[in-house]
């Protein structure tokens, strides 16, 4: 980059189009850095989750440095493996919208320095846990006689981020003293004691019967002497015989649903979620394992991380947003992809994806690329049925570059502009329903063909056009966005000039 500038370029053979609505996913072959330089001007601020699976410096050279892979002789490898992971994180942090999260996955080579490194870059206050995944069952010839069967995800957030889970759905009653209102009831008592709440320790009494109900010294009431006559007003206590299909030896505290409902908000049903990862829920590494070979008949990939762990991270982080954007910028064998499209059909959500990942050893093209292939279509790459598929649309991109000595470098980015333009809002530069408009000759034009675009959803417009009055009211009947001009002003700065 310090010759030429990072630009994206589709290969538009390999789209993947399905007539169903919402936004497209893209995956961007090339080196990550060049791509997250570009996502750094698309979608500063609007990523709702990144998850990623770096490489873990296992001294089996798994990552490359100043173009030239990194193992176990090299003395700097720790210092290199922060290098590398610094510049990447530190522009991921910038992605991340207000409510957005980051999980990554890493073992015990370089846990510590990606925690230290992750506090410097996020933030120490993002920090929100440590989530242990069993990744196998334990082996018996290990050094030390203790079986490495875990690795870590790191998770930071932002001020505004809540993950939460779908809880049991409680159980509520329906009972013809309160028509139209359920209820459920719970304990009635606190784990506080008596010499904690004095003014909770008395025998209460049934005032239908007479029957006592004494304190439990070490479990004291919820509910105080003073305030027993109030809750019992409002119909909350509930005594042993009140209802026959109640099994209870002491007073319980009823709940109305309709409180609940209104005190949880948009939360009503979901709970805390865990750092405890229950493997036959998010699966081990022979799940993924098993998953590939399904995908390709044979194992083409190793160590793949299961779809259902990463179903599990996406699902806790867009509980409240369905319609979340996902980055996943080390996409290795494309199981993000996967997690997001299985999970966009169980509840019907409408999250979209970005994946990046190098073309080392053709990963890209013959195992990211097809993987999401055969889940979105149903079909294996030899015509076999894989499944019924999932509705979704794939833009492929390729990392290409424009040297900074070209003649014209601002002619030679415009090339590029509608890569970008497709990237930053998801859509599809088709000059039918979305089109680009970059001179005001484009715009005369337009304006004397208007009629012939009677399906025009938006419009992009350079920010050298001026519209005239009389384009701008009819230009205006759709949304209007102006092409701005830092996608590529990093770059230009370098080279003196604006674009």
């Amino acid at each position: 980059m310090q010759d030429n500038i990072p630009v994206f370029t589709e290969v538009t053979d390999k789209e993947i189009y399905a007539d169903v609505s919402g936004n497209y996913n893209f995956l961007l072959e090339g080196d990550n850095l060049h791509s997250l330089r570009l996502l750094e001007k698309t979608h500063r601020g609007k990523i709702d989750v990144i998850y990623i699976d770096p490489p873990y410096n296992t001294k089996n050279k798994d990552f490359i440095y100043d173009d030239a892979f990194v193992d176990g002789t090299d003395g700097y490898r720790h210092s290199k493996w922060i290098s590398f992971m610094a510049e990447r994180l530190d522009i991921a942090a910038k992605l991340l919208s207000d409510s957005g999260c980051a999980f990554i996955s890493i073992d015990d080579n370089e846990q510590a320095a990606l925690k230290m490194l992750c506090d410097e870059i996020f933030g120490e206050d993002k920090f929100v846990a440590h989530i242990p995944w069993r990744k196998r069952t334990a082996k018996s010839d290990v050094p030390f006689g203790i079986s490495q069967d875990c690795e870590s995800i790191l998770c930071y957030a932002n001020s505004a981020f809540m993950a939460a889970v779908k809880g049991k759905e409680r159980k509520y009653f329906e009972t013809d003293d309160f028509p139209g209102r359920a209820w459920r009831f719970h304990d009635l008592t606190t784990q506080r004691t008596i010499e904690e709440r004095p003014n909770s320790n008395y025998t209460m009494v049934n005032p239908k019967n007479g029957e006592k109900f004494p304190v439990n010294p070490l479990r004291c009431w919820a509910i105080t002497i003073d305030t027993f006559q109030q809750y019992y007003d409002e119909n909350r206590v509930i005594f042993p015989g009140d209802y026959d299909f109640l099994n209870i030896s002491k007073p319980v505290l009823r709940y109305w649903k309709d409180d609940d409902m209104k005190k949880a908000g948009a939360d009503f049903g979901l709970v805390a979620a865990s750092t405890y990862l229950p493997s036959e829920v998010v699966g081990m590494t022979q799940d993924g394992t098993k998953e590939i070979t399904a995908l390709f008949g044979s194992k083409k990939f190793s160590f793949p991380k299961p779809v259902g762990l990463i179903k599990y991270l996406i699902e806790i982080a867009t509980v409240r947003n369905p319609a979340a954007l996902i980055l996943d910028f080390f996409a290795g064998s494309g199981t993000t992809a996967q997690a997001v499209l299985e999970l966009n059909q169980a509840d019907k959500g409408n999250r979209k994806f970005i994946l990046c990942t190098n073309n080392e050893n053709r990963i890209c093209e013959d195992i990211t690329y097809p993987r999401i292939k055969t889940v979105i279509t149903g079909k294996r790459i030899d015509g076999s049925d894989y499944s019924d598929g999932i509705s979704a649309n794939l833009k492929y991109y390729c990392t290409d570059f424009v040297s900074k000595d070209s003649d014209d470098v601002s002619a030679e980015l415009l090339k590029h502009i509608t890569e970008m333009v497709q990237l930053e809002h998801g859509i599809k530069i088709d000059n039918k329903e979305y089109l680009i408009v970059l001179s005001d000759d484009e715009a005369d034009d337009l304006e004397q063909h208007w009629s012939e675009y009677p399906n025009m959803k938006a419009l992009y417009i350079s920010k050298d056009v001026l519209l005239t009055t009389s384009q701008n009211t009819l230009f205006g009947s759709v949304p209007m966005y102006i092409i701005p001009d830092y996608y590529f002003k990093f770059e230009l700065r370098e080279i003196g000039e604006a674009w």
